[in-house]
């Protein structure tokens, strides 16, 4: 109920954004206007999912102190509220792009790898991109449904989602220093999140070294 409930409220913003972003096209009459609401869609969904990474990170890193780690049920919440917002903010900024015939991006550009006659490369990034953050997002969801084991090693693919869309966003998007400084902030501190949550050792990781040691010990 509460993963339904944040679903209903991120489509509801999306909607609104996207009455309010239709009503300016229509006030204004530029040709631009929908290729910068949509700009402005997928420059908020990356934020949103560098938000979702970073928490993420933050609340499984062995180091975080204890007081500052959330009970289970407020992660789930959290974690699920950034990936439904993200989600439905790439879903505005797709259907946009795809529907605005001067991006010349379109439905095939936008779904299909090297389909856009609009920067191809970095547009097929942006597709990757999708298509693993699906595959992450949908194993999440199925995580009580399926072993650990199973979804786990998937739900990792968001890393790869996460690279995918910051090289797609600086190749397509960064047309000014302020753009092209929060793409270095955020990828600088992702990457370095990120190697201090895997270079750590937490009690899994020692309990797996000893069971690894205890095995050799048993094989000589």
């Amino acid at each position: 109920r509460t993963l339904a409930r944040i679903v209903v409220g991120a489509l509801s913003a999306a909607a609104t954004g996207w009455l309010l972003g239709t009503a300016i096209v229509t006030a204004t009459g530029a040709p631009m206007s929908s290729w910068v609401l949509g700009r402005s869609a997928g420059i908020s969904s990356y934020l949103l999912l560098t938000a979702l990474v970073v928490t993420g990170l933050l609340l499984s890193h062995p180091r975080t102190p204890a007081r500052l780690r959330l009970g289970l049920a407020t992660r789930v919440r959290l974690h699920a509220g950034l990936a439904a917002f993200t989600f439905v903010f790439t879903v505005l900024h797709v259907v946009v792009l795809a529907t605005d015939a001067w991006a010349g991006v379109g439905w095939w550009g936008a779904l299909v790898p090297f389909g856009s006659t609009y920067r191809p490369l970095p547009v097929t990034l942006g597709v990757l991109a999708l298509y693993a953050g699906l595959a992450a997002g949908g194993t999440a969801a199925l995580a009580g449904r399926l072993p650990l084991r199973v979804w786990w090693p998937v739900h990792k693919v968001s890393s790869v989602a996460f690279v995918l869309v910051w090289w797609h966003g600086v190749l397509a998007g960064t047309d000014t220093p302020f753009l092209l400084a929060v793409y270095g902030v955020t990828g600088l501190l992702v990457v370095g999140l990120g190697v201090s949550r895997y270079s750590a050792s937490g009690p899994r990781d020692r309990v797996a070294a000893l069971s690894r040691q205890r095995a050799r010990e048993v094989s000589r």
